[in-house]
């Protein structure tokens, strides 16, 4: 259900809150105790902002500037400057809910009372959001430590008025000019504010998020591509029996296994694996499907791990402490969640390279246990899904390629002040591109076995199952064609892409199983 106003309280925030602001635009309110918490933090700063001796972020430079103390007639240009200076993305815009989410978290950040922001700040950055602005924010710019910098100093730009950003109407236009349309007054940075705005994983914290939310649905997705193979390979069900499981206790591994079971119940292609050609077993492909996926899904369980963790957090350096002591700390540090982007980035590769593995096997004659070369109308007239398994591999080469860690990469920054950081940014980026590409693997698998179940419905006479029938006629009615002669393929490619990103997939194996796992 599409949240209207999500309240933003002084404990952090859910998932499904993020989602709702990122890609549904939610609307944002600060609770009323959020907002005494931002006073009572802004007291502390203002105390020690009135002091004689420097307080790092408050009355002083910046990482290895950071020894140099800034008289009170220079604070509110330390601040602008920081955001200025620090706005240096380069590279394409990033995509606008991942902005939105790195705004939202950002305030709920600033709406926890620990980082010393007046009241009048966390509402501006709620009054941007409400009015549909987003800051251009660019592709390159943070190494995911000391928060993502780049990316948060150009939202900050936008709510100073400066900088560029995309009206609720999809035009950009210097930011100054869209705040005054919507009756938003700049903000004047004080002490610690600008710094305050720049210190967080939120960025990188947005995209696992949606990522998490995305590879639920294709998780399940390719349980069902997985079933539908099996079905038309005429493989054996048994290996998906819960006890077998149970001897192996993976969650993860259990709940793909009883989604595949689910999809096969009433096939009558499975149990023909020892007909005219008798196989003792099914390929590693089809047999280890559950827990080649389970895998995945236990690591999607401990990546939303963290990332409750992450949403419980206050991240800004230095913490305003309940006791009123603002003391400096690593907490921006994106190890955490770095990991798990790069661990889902893994995931997404080995989850691809099975299914294209099952894909393959249906059109190879020689092992696809009587199907036609290719799913082919008239092998050699026709060539069938032979590019599709093309246009698929090369999507998993990506995948692999992707999947190459980038928070084991650390390049040093601010005159080696910052000598060890977490490139969460990157490995959040990466993995956007890998659960894209994972989407369009799936589809591919999906479309060549629907033809493959089709045809063995047409040539031998079997009837597949009920949650088979399902998908494949709400894929022929998603515009994906049946069998037939070779036609111009990329059309039915993308329709079925559709078909699994809209979560249509799932919903039409669960019109007859019931909720899948």
């Amino acid at each position: 259900m599409t949240m209207h106003t999500v309240v933003v309280g002084s404990s952090g925030t859910t998932p499904e809150e993020v989602l709702a602001v990122a890609r549904d635009g939610a609307r944002v309110e600060l609770h009323p105790e959020a907002v005494e918490a931002l006073r009572t933090a802004r007291r502390f700063i203002d105390d020690l902002a009135a002091k004689p001796e420097p307080v790092y972020g408050v009355s002083t430079g910046f990482g290895a500037l950071a020894v140099r103390h800034i008289g009170p007639d220079l604070r509110a240009q330390l601040q602008r400057n920081i955001v200025r200076s620090h706005a240096a993305g380069m590279g394409p815009r990033v995509e606008r809910e991942v902005v939105r989410a790195l705004m939202f978290l950002r305030l709920k950040t600033l709406a926890s009372g620990r980082t010393g922001v007046r009241p009048h700040v966390a509402q501006t950055m709620a009054d941007v959001l409400n009015a549909g602005i987003t800051p251009v924010v660019h592709e390159y710019g943070s190494l995911g430590c000391s928060g993502d910098l780049a990316p948060l100093s150009h939202c900050a730009l936008t709510l100073m008025g400066e900088g560029e950003a995309e009206g609720p109407d999809g035009e950009v236009r210097p930011a100054g000019e869209l705040l005054a349309a919507h009756g938003i007054t700049p903000v004047e940075l004080r002490e610690k504010e600008g710094l305050a705005l720049l210190n967080g994983t939120d960025g990188m914290l947005g995209m696992l998020l949606m990522a998490c939310a995305d590879l639920a649905r294709l998780f399940t997705s390719a349980d069902i591509a997985a079933a539908l193979t099996l079905e038309a390979l005429l493989g054996t069900d048994r290996v998906l029996a819960p006890e077998l499981h149970a001897i192996r206790p993976h969650p993860g591994q259990a709940a793909s296994a009883a989604n595949m079971l689910k999809v096969l119940d009433g096939s009558g292609l499975t149990g023909h694996h020892q007909d005219d050609a008798p196989r003792v077993q099914d390929a590693y492909s089809v047999r280890c499907a559950p827990q080649v996926a389970g895998a995945g899904r236990d690591t999607l369980t401990h990546a939303r791990t963290v990332a409750e963790r992450e949403l419980a957090a206050a991240v800004d350096n230095p913490v305003v402490l309940p006791d009123g002591r603002v003391e400096s700390n690593g907490n921006f540090h994106g190890a955490p969640v770095a990991y798990v982007l790069d661990f889902l980035a893994v995931a997404c590769a080995d989850l691809a390279s099975v299914a294209e593995r099952r894909t393959d096997r249906l059109l190879d004659k020689n092992r696809s246990h009587g199907l036609p070369p290719f799913l082919a109308h008239d092998a050699g007239v026709d060539s069938g899904l032979m590019i599709a398994q093309y246009t698929q591999a090369a999507l998993v080469s990506e995948l692999k390629r992707l999947a190459v860690p980038a928070s084991v990469d650390s390049i040093p920054s601010s005159a080696m002040q910052e000598d060890h950081v977490s490139m969460g940014w990157s490995a959040a980026r990466k993995l956007r591109t890998a659960v894209d590409g994972l989407a369009r693997v799936i589809a591919v698998e999906v479309y060549a076995a629907a033809r493959a179940v089709e045809l063995r419905s047409t040539t031998a006479g079997l009837v597949p199952g009920e949650a088979a029938r399902a998908v494949i006629a709400e894929l022929r009615r998603a515009g994906a064609q049946g069998p037939g002669e070779d036609r111009y393929l990329a059309p039915d490619l993308g329709a079925a892409e559709a078909f699994v990103r809209s979560g249509a997939l799932v919903a039409a194996a669960e019109s007859v199983t019931g909720p899948l796992a």
